[in-house]
């Protein structure tokens, strides 16, 4: 039998013997400038509709660039009303030692007693995205050997770990105009799993697994300690912590669950952001059924105009489907952020803009390998 990285229907991770017909669509993976040169000329096209090519950071006037590009994560979670923090995972950040990181773990644990949080812990980045530098911390170890690796003088954060087993990223989308808005996008994120057979070594079973063998890419750098190991028959291997699909997650198309209930939900946390329109929201949830009551869900990540509608990567969209998502989201950026500046609230401009992606991407590339 095959290790297969599937799922369960509730988001959890689980064995079915069998991968889906489809286990990559054929665009997945595609160099992003292949797949995303449609959506810069659909930008910049709207750009010159509107005369502003960075219009889109004024649809969260409150959020840095619109949270298109170098945001601090950590900022926007300290945005939130109190009455809705109880929605949220904590968190809180120190800054890295300019020039020792065997400072960094000291540090971080006294940040932790000052905001209440013990082991574990998930350590991410503040400005990053798709799921750089991300890692679950179980032990102070964990610490000594994440931090020699993360950018001196940067600012990470430290988040509570919430153990349901379900992730989800829910895009939210609100007119100013409009007194309620909704949700465009539902993701269930699903993390890749394997399952041994007392045979084969972890590697096999890797390269052997329908999904996962045809980006082994993704996985086999993060298990190098593990790859020579045979797990006994029916233990399962998760292979990524991390809920991003460019990272190795599975991404299930789940806007059918996003009902009248869950909308509320969404809706009251939203409003809890001031001027916040455009964005994902990731949470996990203890179960779907909880989901679609609106309960039973913790936000870990508010996520602005540079979010992404992720149920795309879903292997059953279309590629006509997906570029249509594309378009419809930063359609609405672009309308929203028109009707922000009607209102008074001005765009960070061109050169702000590219400043904070340059910014970003220097970072990106010097954090640790995520989990």
């Amino acid at each position: 039998m095959k290790g297969v990285a599937s799922a369960k229907a509730d988001g959890t991770s689980g064995v079915t013997g069998r991968g889906p017909a489809n286990p990559l669509s054929y665009f997945e993976f595609w160099p992003g400038w292949l797949f995303y040169t449609p959506v810069v000329i659909h930008w910049l096209a709207l750009g010159l509709r509107y005369g502003d090519f960075s219009l889109p950071t004024a649809a969260n006037p409150f959020i840095e660039t619109g949270g298109l590009c170098g945001e601090s994560k950590l900022d926007i979670l300290n945005q939130i009303s109190p009455a809705m923090r109880p929605m949220v995972a904590p968190a809180t950040g120190f800054t890295t030692d300019p020039a020792d990181a065997s400072q960094d773990t000291v540090a971080a644990e006294g940040a932790m007693r000052a905001a209440g949080l013990a082991y574990p812990v998930v350590v991410k980045p503040d400005i990053g995205c798709n799921g750089a530098g991300v890692r679950l911390i179980r032990t102070r170890g964990d610490f000594d050997r994440y931090f020699p690796g993360f950018p001196r003088g940067t600012r990470a954060v430290l988040q509570e770990f919430v153990p349901y087993p379900g992730e989800a990223g829910i895009f939210y989308v609100r007119q100013p105009h409009e007194p309620k808005g909704r949700i465009t996008s539902l993701t269930i994120k699903i993390p890749p799993v394997v399952t041994g057979d007392g045979r084969r070594t972890l590697r096999e079973l890797v390269l052997d697994d329908p999904r996962a063998g045809k980006v082994p890419d993704l996985y086999l750098p993060r298990l190098t300690h593990r790859l020579a190991e045979i797990p006994p028959s029916g233990e399962r291997v998760r292979l990524v912590f991390v809920g991003n699909h460019c990272r190795g997650s599975i991404f299930r198309n789940g806007l059918d669950h996003a009902t009248p209930a869950l909308t509320r939900s969404i809706e009251r946390f939203a409003r809890a952001l001031p001027e916040f329109h455009f964005g994902r929201i990731d949470v996990r949830y203890r179960d779907l059924a909880s989901l679609r009551r609106g309960e039973g869900f913790r936000v870990i990540e508010v996520n602005g105009a540079g979010s992404e509608a992720t149920h795309i990567w879903d292997p059953s969209t279309t590629l006509a489907d997906a570029w249509r998502t594309q378009f419809f989201h930063y359609g609405q950026a672009f309308r929203i952020g028109a009707a922000n500046r009607a209102r008074g609230f001005a765009s960070s401009g061109v050169r702000a803009m590219a400043r904070g992606w340059r910014m970003q991407r220097r970072l990106m590339s010097a954090y640790p390998l995520n989990d």
